[in-house]
């Protein structure tokens, strides 16, 4: 559950207020974002977008060091034996943003919350995919599925996803965040193998573990989950009201007290092994971007990790 507290200034790159245009965004990031990424990457993207963008070829039994993601489980229960799928690479790759828009993401700095981070990774990414020719989509999602934004190619599908994004209204204080929505839309409207980045603070009601877990087997998923350092642990600077991010109650509370803030660090780090549990279990790979991070690194990490994983595969 996030909290809202006193603000503080944001590290990195500063992020302009959503009120910025499309274009005027975009020619930020293609300035200040991705012409970093091209130098750091040297325009290895196959590290971040690597196993993407495949048609079925042929399947094959499970052997020990097989991606057990790509187990098919239809043919499985009908063989009683494990058969895994294998792909042929697509020179057109469509990647689709799940895109949590609830009240708990426009938590933050005035300039950076969670929600000009999205912006910020979503046109980033995008731009990112279809300058090579890829596809990309998005599903909105507020106190509901909102909008289906179809998967289209170039720069001006890049500056309407940011439109679209743009308008979406901060909304009301909600009883519960339903991420199940957006991940069961996901798995209703994306039938063809596709790469999914679902980009949520994962601050939910329960339920949406299982979906997930369906999204990752027919799709390649990586998790983007954003967070702010203050709801992991709390500054010392005495009475304040925190207020819930998603239902808007109101608690008076003392950060002078040190077993306080000691007890609040101590119930993040517990959200934070449930979750990190919670994607292994799913079989997505995460990647967590604090509002304070600057975007070229996170991403540039995040490359990194995913390069790792997949020499770890190859010599399984």
């Amino acid at each position: 559950m996030s909290r809202s507290g006193p603000g503080a200034s944001g590290k990195g790159m500063a992020t302009p207020p959503v009120t910025a245009t499309p274009e005027h965004i975009l020619h930020r990031l293609e300035w200040h974002v991705i012409r970093r990424l091209d130098g750091l990457l040297q325009g290895d993207y196959r590290t971040l977008f690597y196993g993407y963008g495949v048609d079925l070829a042929d399947l094959r039994e499970y052997q020990p060091g097989d991606d057990i993601r790509y187990i098919d489980w239809n043919v499985t229960a009908r063989m009683d034996t494990p058969y895994v799928r294998q792909y042929t690479e697509d020179r057109e790759l469509t990647a689709w943003f799940l895109l949590d828009l609830s009240p708990s993401m426009d938590f933050g700095t005035l300039e950076r919350q969670k929600r000009a981070i999205l912006i910020d990774f979503v046109a980033t990414v995008a731009r990112l995919l279809t300058r090579h020719g890829n596809r990309v989509g998005a599903i909105l999602y507020g106190d509901r599925v909102r909008q289906v934004i179809p998967a289209r190619g170039g720069r001006i599908q890049v500056l309407r996803l940011l439109h679209e994004l743009l308008r979406q209204p901060k909304l009301p204080r909600a009883p519960f965040t339903e991420l199940a929505q957006l991940l069961n839309s996901g798995l209703n409207t994306i039938k063809r193998r596709s790469l999914l980045f679902v980009v949520s603070d994962f601050i939910s009601a329960p339920g949406w573990e299982r979906p997930l877990k369906l999204l990752s087997r027919r799709h390649e998923v990586l998790a983007i989950r954003l967070w702010d350092p203050r709801e992991r642990e709390l500054p010392d600077v005495g009475l304040v009201v925190m207020e819930d991010a998603e239902t808007g109650e109101q608690l008076l509370v003392d950060t002078g007290d040190r077993r306080f803030r000691e007890a609040y660090a101590e119930l993040a780090q517990r959200r934070e092994v449930e979750l990190a549990e919670a994607f292994k279990r799913a079989g997505v790979d995460p990647l967590s971007l604090s509002t304070e991070e600057d975007l070229v690194r996170a991403i540039v990490r995040f490359a990194s990790l995913r390069k790792q994983r997949r020499k770890l595969g190859a010599a399984g």
